[in-house]
This record gives structure tokens, sequence and C-alpha cells, in this order.
């Protein structure tokens, strides 16, 4: 198979498809993988490193789309980028379509064969590529509201872990998952009083049986949620539904009561945002203020660590590149049920029941015969 990594476009988004040691792999295995000039020079991934792995290096990403049997990115493919989409090609990244009408008419009329990192899953029911970005974005998050909070960015003005004699910030997470167990990790080392609300009672005493008296745990409703975000310095909207829109767990009416300077850090933007009141950023511009709260919504969170986030990224799609590539995509989706899953959109037709909103879904078992 003939795999092409083009640059990638979005703002500020220097994370790269595949690392040299993974072409290597593709390339032992009869493959060949084509990438695109300065991919990844930005996190020290020199042209150089690639053509010893053994890959071609190509000029424009124009002749990587059509040339390529399938794509390998990290983030949504931009709108210029889908419309160089063909029928039959592979496009295996990030898609985030719930909340992204405009990027799902582009795929469906591409006929490309499109793969979501984010809805691939485990026999643990896990997400295994989304997990790792998780993980960056989670810690990330308090790291973002941290400058946030501080007065030259507009925030109230306090350290999260206070000093002897004054108390320290009030960090509230609203999800338990992958992305709030990072965050309370952090914002406990940094000595902030954390709490974390989940609506699941097994997930709240795994947190308490993992960090003890360390970590506040309290069951979300309408009330412990309202209570938790006036009482915060900084939340953190780590709300997660596997391929489907986020729900919005804080109104606008919530945030207008909020203390003044204080920062909300939206994890959920991806899948449209948690908090009435986000929309997405750029790192460019990550933040704006509604009624006196900081908001900080970049899309691409991990993308600012771009060198961790690629390697991180890259260790756990590895397998799933190489089966699609060794077997086919028809074969290598019969064959894993948990790729399967990943399908979002072939042929035109949408494929993924967390996207119905979008449209007329069908199974997959239809299109692969």
């Amino acid at each position: 198979m003939l795999i092409g990594v083009p640059k990638e476009i979005k703002n500020h988004e220097y994370r790269v498809g595949l690392i040299p040691g993974n072409v290597r792999q593709l390339v032992v295995h009869g493959h060949q993988v084509i990438v695109q000039k300065d991919a990844g020079t930005a996190i020290g991934l020199t042209d150089d490193l690639y053509v010893a792995a053994g890959a071609t290096i190509i000029d424009t990403a124009e002749e990587i789309f059509a040339r390529a049997d399938m794509i390998v990115k990290v983030k949504e493919p931009q709108p210029v980028e889908c419309k160089l989409l063909r029928p039959g090609q592979v496009l295996f990244t990030y898609l985030h379509l719930a909340p992204d009408p405009e990027q799902t008419k582009l795929l469906q009329e591409s006929g490309a064969i499109c793969i979501a990192y984010e809805t691939v899953t485990d026999r643990n029911g896990g997400l295994p590529l989304l997990a790792p970005m998780s993980e960056v974005a989670g810690r990330m998050s308090i790291q973002a509201g941290a400058h946030c909070l501080e007065k030259s960015y507009g925030g109230i003005g306090i350290l999260l872990g206070g000093v002897p004699g004054t108390p320290p910030a009030k960090v509230a997470i609203i999800g338990g998952g992958v992305v709030g167990t990072n965050a309370a990790r952090m914002a406990m080392g940094l000595e902030a009083h954390v709490t974390v609300l989940d609506k699941s009672l097994d997930r709240l005493r795994q947190l308490d049986q993992q960090f003890g008296r360390r970590l506040n745990t309290v069951y979300a409703n309408v009330e412990t949620i309202e209570q938790a975000v006036l009482e915060a310095d900084l939340v953190i909207g780590a709300v997660l539904v596997p391929g489907a829109e986020a729900p919005k767990v804080v109104n606008r009416e919530l945030v207008s009561r909020m203390k003044k300077g204080a920062v909300l850090v939206d994890v959920a933007i991806d899948q449209g945002g948690c908090f009435e009141t986000s929309h997405a950023t750029t790192h460019a511009d990550p933040t704006y203020v509604v009624d006196g709260v900081i908001h900080y919504c970049v899309a691409n969170m991990p993308g600012a660590v771009a060198r961790t986030s690629t390697f991180a990224l890259n260790n756990a799609t590895a397998p799933f590149v190489l089966a699609l590539a060794d077997k086919g995509w028809v074969q290598a989706l019969k064959d894993d049920v948990h790729l399967r899953n990943g399908l979002n959109v072939a042929k035109g037709e949408l494929t993924h029941p967390a996207i119905a909103h979008l449209g007329k879904v069908v199974s997959p078992d239809a299109l692969l015969g």
C-alpha cells in the first residue's frame, strides 16, 4: 500500500501522522510511504530522518493526496484537504464529526473511507487512540488554567497551590475519565484544592482508591455541579460521550454567577464543548471573556507540546495503521470490531451512531460485504 503523510495545516499544529520509526516498520512490511516536505521538521523530525527510514519526500500536499492509497494525519482535514480526498481512499485521523456538519458533508461527498481515531475502541471499553491525547490535554488543562488565573492574563490573580498562610485555589474537574484523572493529578501536584465530579460511582471509587484524601470526589448532578462551579477558581470541562457532541453541563446563567476572574478550560471543545458559553479558539488567540470569566477553549490543545503528543499518539496508532496497510481497509475492519468502530464515513454513507443527528446512518457491516 502507498501511505501518505501530509503536513498539518491547522493553526499552530505541529504534530505529524507518522514518526520515522513507524515509517520504517511499514517499509519493512513492504509498503511505500510518502511524506510531505517539512511535515515533522518543527518537532525535530527532519526530512533526512524520514528518508533514512525509507520514506520518499514529496513537495506538496496535493501530490500526497493524489497518489496515496491511505492518508494518515493527526487533526481533522480542513475543507481544502477534504476536497483533495477521492473515492475509496482511506483517511485515518481524528475527525470529531458530531459538532461539524460541514466537514461531515465534505467527507461524504469525497467518497473516501474515513476512520476516526476517537471512536476506535478496545476490549475494555476504552478509546485507545483518544487516551494519549486526553492524557496530554488533561495535564495541559491545569498548566493553561494556572496561567489564565494570573492577573496579567486577566485572571483573579491566584496561585494554584498558594503559599504558607494563604489558601490554595479551588479546582473543579467535571468528568473523571482520562482527561479528568490527569488534570487532577497535575492540580494536586501543584497543591491546589481539587474536586472531581462524575456520574459514575464506580469511577469515583476508583479515584478515591487511587488518590485518597488528597482528592475530593463528588457525584455529579445539577446541584453539585452548580455548587462546585460557583466556588471554583478554575473549572476543567472533561466530559466525554464517545463520538458524540458533548453535553452542556454548565449553562450561561451559571457562568454569569461565577467569580470574576475565574477560569473555564473546556477540554471537550473538539466535540462541541461542555460549557454553553464555549466556542473553539486557537493557540494564536486562546482565550476570551464572558461575564468576567476567562474561557480557554483551544481545539488542538496537545498541539502545543507537539513532540510529546506525536510520539504518544504514534505509539497507539501504529498497530492499526499496519493492519490497514497489510490487510486493506475491508479485511482489517472485518477482523477487528474495535477498528470497525472507528469507521465514521464510507462511500458517502455515515456509519457511526454518535453522528446520527447529521443524517441517516448505515451499519459498517453493510459496506464490508
